[in-house]
């Protein structure tokens, strides 16, 4: 569900290809995301998960599944090893 809240995320607000997407090997540096748009997507998950993700720039170098991994680790990490409903967290469009 996370890799797909972060990938609508990207397409709606930074204009990613959605074919980019279907690639298994699909690295970070394929979404061509300037920093500024790195770190606005991590702000939104920030903002809905209560808790700053450290070293955004380490993203910049992986893999999306990867990086969607890693998130997800971040995540679970701060909620007691759960993962909080995700549902209506706002990443498809950008709203609260």
């Amino acid at each position: 569900m996370l890799s797909t809240l972060i990938r609508d995320y990207l397409i709606q607000n930074a204009k990613v290809d959605p074919a980019l997407f279907e690639r298994p090997d699909l690295q970070m540096a394929d979404l061509a995301l300037d920093s500024l748009g790195l770190v606005e997507m991590l702000f939104e998950i920030e903002d809905r998960c209560g808790f700053q993700i450290e070293d955004p720039m380490r993203f910049r170098e992986m893999a999306f599944a990867d990086m969607v991994a890693a998130i997800e680790a971040d995540i679970r990490a701060h909620h007691g090893g759960q993962m909080p409903d995700l549902t209506g967290m706002g990443l498809t469009t950008g709203e609260a």
